[in-house]
């Protein structure tokens, strides 16, 4: 299966955001907890350049707490200042704003000799879709200010908000990448749902959350599943799963379709637990062997 999104309004995004970047101090880039790199837009690093960043990672609730911290610990080691939070339930919060704040302390302290008077931080959110964005403005802001929903594309324009006096944030649209070169990086996505489902095949993106979940999580499928590995008959698993769960269609045959939606509701729902998809040990091996 190839994954590729691009709809036109995530292109006019990408040329806002490289516009509107000399009205903000600094860069909220905003990914998902559970997969810090994969949910990072490489475009996003080539439009914002040297602007001072803070990467948020969202959704640290469905994220394996002990990876989530090796993550951060990652970043603080590639010099780039990291937070995790889960603006669904509004955790975490105070730590964007107090890290953007040492971020552009140095900066505020020139703003200061010079005799400017101190200002609220102007930043600008970016991030793929279904991150979080809306929803962290909104926490941000305490009430409902942005767009939220729980698909990919809802936000489509740009928008300044006021968040007390310390913040004013520059809402975007979620900007996905032209090509994966890495299709791993589109399942990977489509199984979190930052990809539309309409556009996937779910009994591969089913396949490949079950293979997954084998190689890094074999305990939790086998108490979900019943399953210790998956089959090379995929046909085998897929009627074992769909036995156990008694996903059954007309005549009493199983219901492929719904076995493979149902793999990835359970996936995406965290029946299986709280899951992280990037792992820090599997990318300091590719830098290891790039060097």
């Amino acid at each position: 299966m190839t994954i590729q999104w691009f709809p036109g309004h995530m292109a006019k995004a990408r040329r806002e955001v490289s516009e509107n970047l000399k009205l903000v101090d600094i860069v909220f880039e905003l990914v998902d907890a559970r997969l810090p790199l994969s949910s990072r837009n490489p475009m996003i690093d080539q439009v914002i350049h040297q602007k001072p960043r803070l990467l948020i990672l969202n959704k640290q609730d469905m994220a394996d707490e002990a990876e989530t911290r090796k993550w951060l610990h990652y970043f603080e080691e590639q010099g780039q200042k990291a937070v995790a939070i889960n603006s669904l339930e509004g955790k975490g919060l105070q730590a964007v704003t107090k890290a953007a704040q040492a971020i552009l302390a140095d900066k505020w302290a020139r703003m200061k000799a010079k005799g400017m008077k101190p200002r609220a931080i102007r930043a600008m959110i970016v991030g793929i879709p279904n991150v979080g964005k809306s929803t962290l403005i909104n926490r941000l802001a305490k009430k409902n200010i942005a767009k939220t929903g729980n698909t990919p594309g809802v936000t489509k324009a740009q928008q300044w908000i006021k968040v007390a006096k310390e913040l004013e944030l520059l809402d975007t649209p979620g900007i996905l990448w032209p090509k994966f070169e890495d299709q791993e990086i589109g399942y990977k996505l489509a199984l979190t749902g930052a990809i539309k489902d309409t556009i996937t095949n779910m009994e591969d993106l089913a396949v490949y959350g079950l293979r997954f979940l084998s190689l890094h999580y074999p305990a939790r499928m086998e108490e979900r599943y019943k399953l210790t590995f998956v089959h090379d008959d995929l046909v085998e698993t897929f009627n074992h799963i769909g036995k156990l769960r008694r996903v059954f269609g007309q005549g009493g045959e199983i219901d492929y379709d719904q076995v493979a939606e149902l793999i990835v509701r359970d996936i995406r729902s965290q029946y299986l637990g709280k899951l992280t998809f990037d792992f820090v040990a599997e990318e300091l091996e590719k830098e290891a062997l790039t060097k």
